[in-house]
């Protein structure tokens, strides 16, 4: 494609430009752009690396939707979801239109979401930074030439990374902003150059979408599907395991991050991975480690001293050191993106207080009262003197990015479940015999054994019993996996200490729930760990 458009057929009529439009751009084009401008250099295997500014992450706190007649009484106003007058967003537009008509160059590029073609969204990327541009290059779908002649763009994001606007005029917390219009079609990033910003604007925008325009069901979840044309569903938050034992080199890699359910297929959304890749070695992670080359972007990391070799363990700058790449750049991915109607779902946690089962089987009101909360635990930080895991709940695994409430996703969920009969398991990833400084964690390959029991249908005929505190069903024996780690109590060499956990874990979950009673079936609410 030519580097230079007109600006009058491919970008927003609004956008007035002084300098250079960069179409459409290559990789190898955008890289070395990048380079050109002094703000990336490659590393021995010829990836990109970059550093993203005062922004290593994402920043939530900054995260707005324009309030308006369009999301008035259809978002869900909480924390995640923070109302922003119209009135701020014209003046946040205005200043983006100035800042950008002052570059002495932007980056351009035409996009699309959502793999299964008959719920395909167009948009269009408008970039002050060429690495940010090559970021949506890796992460999106990527139009053909022929499609790009005839492409009508539904949707735009325009990513001002140096632009630092004035809180008090633009009516937000400090100089950087997140901001999504539903009414305008359109995300607004300004003063952050995290990557993270763009992908998971994005994807809050499917979730509003999908659910209420397409009855589609979308989802924080990794997916793939096995020889048999089986399709599986993953579902974790950060930690849990979700692009690990998603990646399984017997089964095909529909995605591992976020896609839709529909009526007849599961689709990813994106046409590319965005790994975290702290403390990353070839052994562990392969197909990741492999797919930093060059293409490849590679955040926030740090190289030995005097080389271009990254030192992965080196969490310096940030922990959430990450890279993004084209789905093809994984061997085993499934192409096109698109699977069949799922057998099996797994919620993974990773409980650090040792309680929940390695794997469990859930009734229907159990998955939705499960989805709903979202839990994991981590393990105790490193201020001194604190032992206690730490619980986190974050609504259908993604709260941050759901505009809309977490019962419709849940009850979506649910009636899928129960229309296609998909089985739902929790398998629990985190701590054994104990909580986390005194039990083990949980081997991988005991956790392997068992999604792969689950997915062969060795458990349908085993033996379960009912964990007595969660309601739980669980197995009493699994192919390669011992059976004294099946029942976690059983773990522990003190019982007592196990049930007073346990009960204590019971009311955190009936705690956290409360804000979503009101919303939920009652059969849900009776799927509430007994207390």
């Amino acid at each position: 494609m030519s580097s230079l458009i007109s600006s009058e057929n491919k970008l927003n009529k609004e956008l007035k430009f002084e300098g250079t439009i960069h179409y459409q751009q290559s990789p190898e084009e955008l890289i070395n752009a990048t380079l050109r401008i002094g703000e990336g250099l490659l590393n021995d295997t010829g990836a990109l690396l970059i550093n993203t500014g005062n922004f290593t992450g994402r920043s939530p706190k900054d995260k707005f939707i324009v309030h308006d007649e369009y999301s008035a009484s259809t978002v869900n106003w909480i924390e995640f979801n923070q109302p922003l007058d119209e009135k701020y967003y014209a003046i946040i537009y205005e200043k983006i239109k100035t800042h950008l008509a002052k570059l002495p160059e932007v980056w351009v590029r035409d996009c699309a979401v959502c793999a299964d073609p008959r719920y395909r969204l167009n948009f269009r990327v408008t970039t002050e930074k060429p690495w940010s541009n090559l970021f949506a290059y890796n992460m999106f779908l990527r139009p053909s030439e022929e499609e790009l002649n005839n492409f009508d763009p539904q949707w735009q994001l325009i990513a001002c990374t140096d632009l630092m606007l004035d809180p008090v005029e633009c009516g937000i917390r400090q100089q950087n902003v997140s901001l999504i219009s539903f009414k305008h079609k359109t995300i607004l990033i300004a003063g952050s150059g995290y990557t993270g910003e763009i992908k998971k604007g994005i994807f809050s925008i499917l979730n509003y979408i999908l659910p209420q325009e397409k009855n589609i069901l979308s989802m924080h979840c990794s997916a793939n599907v096995g020889k048999d044309g089986d399709t599986a569903i993953f579902f974790g938050l950060s930690g849990t395991g979700k692009t690990t034992l998603s990646a399984d080199s017997n089964r095909k890699l529909i995605g591992d991050d976020e896609h839709g359910w529909s009526d007849e297929t599961i689709f990813n959304f994106e046409g590319g991975c965005y790994a975290k890749c702290i403390n990353l070695s070839e052994e562990k992670e392969p197909e990741i480690f492999n797919a930093i080359r060059p293409g490849a972007i590679v955040e926030n990391t740090v190289c030995f001293p005097n080389t271009n070799k990254i030192n992965f363990e080196d969490a310096s700058i940030t922990e959430n050191t990450r890279v993004s790449y084209p789905l093809h750049f994984i061997s085993n991915a499934l192409v096109p993106s698109v699977g069949s109607l799922p057998k099996n779902i797994f919620f993974l946690t990773c409980d650090a207080f040792g309680i929940l089962p390695p794997i469990s089987k859930l009734s229907q009101a159990q998955a939705m009262y499960q989805f709903i909360s979202g839990y994991t635990a981590k393990v105790a930080g490193t201020e001194a003197g604190v032992k206690e895991p730490s619980s986190t709940f974050s609504a259908c695994f993604g709260a941050p990015f759901l505009p809309l409430h977490p019962a419709k996703y849940a009850a979506m969920l649910g009636k899928k479940i129960e229309e296609q009969q998909v089985n739902v398991w929790l398998v629990n990833t985190g701590w054994s015999g104990g909580p986390y400084g005194i039990g083990n964690r949980m081997k991988l390959s005991f956790t392997r054994a068992m999604i792969t029991a689950a997915l062969e249908n060795k458990l349908n005929e085993v033996q379960f019993e009912t964990h007595p505190v969660f309601g739980f069903a669980m197995p009493t024996t699994c192919p390669n996996v011992p059976d004294e780690i099946l029942n976690p109590r059983n773990t522990w060499a003190d019982k007592n200490a196990y049930d007073e956990k346990a009960n204590y874990l019971a009311n955190l979950f009936v705690k956290n729930f409360e804000k979503y009673k009101s919303e939920v079936s009652k059969e849900t609410l009776a799927a509430a760990p007994r207390v």
